[in-house]
């Protein structure tokens, strides 16, 4: 059978990079970057090379499955799709009937941002459930960013993006856009970038307790204890408000409220104080910040090591005000917003956000955006009551491994009435499904995406068409949603009005290539779904475009809020914790560029290698505890401890030690696929799920910990 070229995606990570594929009948036997894509420009990383085995994979759910038995007893019997829709729908409307809306519980795992299908359709299921008891991976993510940006400027996505191709001075703080390709900004080909930043005489500067892959191609990188980066933030913007005179600073764009508040309420927060928090020195402190002022375009970007922090939200609000007082919002080099085709700002088609309008029943946390923080759905599945979840429903998600104490909540879900998964794959979360519903995966669906060219460093557009029919006997994700939606609606006793249930049945028959178009046609960039057919390698919308405020800020005002009050709080909070004491080691995550969270495990081509899985230790601190380099160790933690080989790294800073996220495996021979499996343990079996960031972002870095020799 002859080859033949298709043009893909890989939709593994947020980098979105454009593929080219080599076909031979319903098999991928070539993986290449497209030259021809605009925005990833011929880059792929390891994991877009490996996109066709999960299609490939013979683990892969491809048919509903029903558990039955228990524990080590329990199998996994293939059914039919109607039974098993009325299997949900059934169980799901028993639940609601008798106990209440909140009895259910869903949750919304990564990789439901990257598909058309859960973005058009997913969310509408969501919303159809009128429960409370709303959570996702955002709040083990990126929970800060997208409260700030509500607060400051009027909306949850609008954020920031830095103008890394035209910058010439960029701070990362707690990112390694080296090995995830970017986050909460979308730049494929970051090596390249980098190069070209210091080919045009620009510098990169990286602050983070690990000397991570991106620090190790930096400029300049520093050591910062896990944590305390909201000190060094606070100081670099004291030393803007404090420390420059008028003439060196620009002047506040007339739009912006509360710079008075920002200069008030850091006057406390003085190099020398962050360096006593954060080991960084003062010195270095007042460097990086005149520097950002003296660039001709810097900016400052943070992410999850920040954002997963215990004070990720008044770290993030400093990101922002740094870039604001120094000139650099808004203008090509420094942190700029996307104009995409489609808008999802604009059009409505993500809400514009909100806090604190309800709270969890157990703990009293507030609910951000309508979801709770996961950190909650342990308590809320074990503690009896009005309210209490009784029945959950995931979708694309693995919360055991991927929020705090995940062997609490995996015992927890042992005791729900009745538990529903859409998922490809039996994993650590889904195993305790009653039912699991597979989806088409990447390569078998049409794809755009409607976050990713908003966060992205370049306006690009593309659509792109399944590469393989799906199979008569599977089904899209969004066919699930809505099956799973109206059936279930149509059960409950207590139903919506006619009308609003009349809207929804027509938005969730249409296909998302339908909506797609749709939006498209509202937007103002002339790019419909037509020309996007024409060309499928993307159409290039140019660089991000300066001058946009305030005419497009989403707040009704019109303006942008430098001192919102909760961060206002948070911060006074912040002032009066002390210096810390002690020889606790702090544990943070990290990530490969090989690894997608706990998606990729299955790969050979991703597994194989090195071994990646251990604990990472400085050589003093192992010293210091008579641990030999390869030992096997304990962590423990408040909540939990776990055993791993350890590996001596002067990568890490003194007092700090790292193990990856994502991996860990059940071990009652329950799960289905993993048939490669790797070595290690779950990270998230350490983290706090009391400790938590105002926003209600679990605080998964700079957990205490102790290391044993075994």
């Amino acid at each position: 059978m002859a080859a033949e070229k298709r043009i893909g995606v890989c939709n593994l990570c947020e980098a979105i990079c454009g593929l080219e594929l080599t076909i031979e009948g319903r098999e991928v036997v070539g993986v290449r970057g497209n030259p021809a894509d605009p925005l990833s420009r011929g880059h792929v990383c390891p994991k877009g090379v490996a996109i066709a085995d999960v299609y490939a994979d013979p683990d892969r759910l491809r048919r509903p499955v029903r558990r039955v038995g228990e524990g080590a007893d329990a199998r996994w019997e293939q059914i039919g799709w109607d039974e098993a829709y009325d299997l949900v729908a059934d169980n799901l409307a028993r639940v609601i009937n008798e106990h209440g809306d909140d009895a259910l519980g869903v949750y919304l795992g990564n990789p439901n941002v990257h598909s058309l299908g859960s973005m058009t359709h997913g969310t509408a299921m969501f919303k159809s459930f009128r429960t409370r008891n709303r959570f996702s991976a955002t709040s083990v993510d990126q929970l800060p960013h997208q409260l700030v940006a509500h607060l400051m400027f009027g909306h949850q996505l609008f954020l920031p993006i830095p103008d890394v191709d035209r910058t010439s001075w960029f701070l990362v703080v707690g990112g390694n856009p080296m090995a995830s390709n970017g986050s909460l900004m979308t730049v494929p080909d970051f090596p390249q970038r980098v190069r070209d930043l210091k080919a045009r005489g620009g510098r990169m500067v990286v602050l983070d307790p690990r000397r991570t892959e991106t620090a190790k191609v930096a400029d300049e990188h520093h050591f910062v204890r896990p944590g305390t980066d909201a000190w060094v933030l606070l100081a670099m913007l004291h030393v803007l408000t404090a420390e420059t005179t008028p003439e060196t600073t620009p002047a506040v764009a007339p739009y912006v409220d509360g710079a008075d508040t920002v200069t008030d309420l850091v006057a406390e927060f003085t190099p020398e104080r962050a360096e006593a928090m954060s080991g960084l020195p003062a010195d270095v402190v007042r460097r990086l910040a005149h520097e950002l002022l003296a660039a001709d375009a810097g900016v400052v970007y943070s992410r999850v090591g920040v954002s997963a922090g215990p004070w990720g939200t008044v770290c993030q609000w400093a990101v922002n005000c740094l870039n604001v007082l120094s000139g650099n919002l808004d203008r090509p080099g420094g942190a700029m917003f996307t104009t995409p085709a489609i808008d999802a700002v604009g059009t409505g088609l993500i809400g514009r956000g909100h806090h604190d309008a309800w709270r969890s029943r157990v703990r009293g946390l507030p609910e951000t955006a309508g979801e709770l923080p996961v950190a909650a759905l342990r308590e809320e599945i074990e503690t009896p009551g009005e309210g209490q979840v009784r029945a959950l429903l995931t979708v694309a998600g693995n919360p055991v491994l991927s929020t705090p104490d995940g062997a609490r909540l995996d015992a927890a879900l042992r005791g729900l009435d009745f538990m529903a998964a859409v998922d490809i794959y039996v994993n650590e979360t889904t195993r305790h499904a009653d039912v699991i519903l597979p989806s088409t995966t990447a390569l078998e669906r049409d794809h755009y995406d409607l976050v990713f060219h908003l966060l992205a460093v370049r306006d690009t557009a593309r659509f792109t068409p399944a590469v393989f029919d799906k199979d008569p006997d599977q089904r899209h994700d969004w066919q699930i949603f809505r099956e799973i939606t109206l059936r279930t609606t149509a059960r409950l006793t207590r139903k919506a009005p006619l009308k609003k249930r009349l809207v929804q049945r027509a938005r969730l028959t249409a296909s998302p290539t339908f909506l797609v178009g749709q939006l498209l046609r509202r937007g103002s960039s002339g790019v419909t779904l037509t020309k996007l057919r024409a060309r499928p390698a993307g159409i290039d919308l140019g660089p991000l475009r300066g001058g946009q405020l305030p005419g497009r800020l989403p707040s009704r005002t019109k303006r942008l809020d430098l001192a919102p009050t909760l961060v206002v709080e948070d911060v006074a909070r912040l002032a009066a914790v002390p210096a810390p004491t002690g020889d606790d080691l702090l544990l943070i995550g990290r990530r490969h560029q090989r690894d997608c969270n706990s998606w990729m495990h299955n790969s050979e081509r991703l597994t194989k290698g090195r071994p990646r899985h251990q604990l990472l230790m400085n050589p003093g601190d192992l010293a210091a505890r008579s641990i030999a380099d390869g030992a096997r160790v304990r962590i423990t933690s408040r909540v939990g401890s776990v055993e791993v080989d350890v590996a001596a790294s002067d990568d890490l800073m003194p007092g700090v030690v790292s193990l990856p996220h994502g991996y860990g495996h059940a071990a009652d021979g329950v799960l289905m696929g993993r048939s490669r499996e790797v070595p290690g343990v779950s990270v998230n079996d350490l983290t706090d799920p009391e400790r938590l960031d105002v926003s209600g972002n679990a605080a998964l870095n700079g957990v205490p910990v102790e290391v044993t020799a075994c």
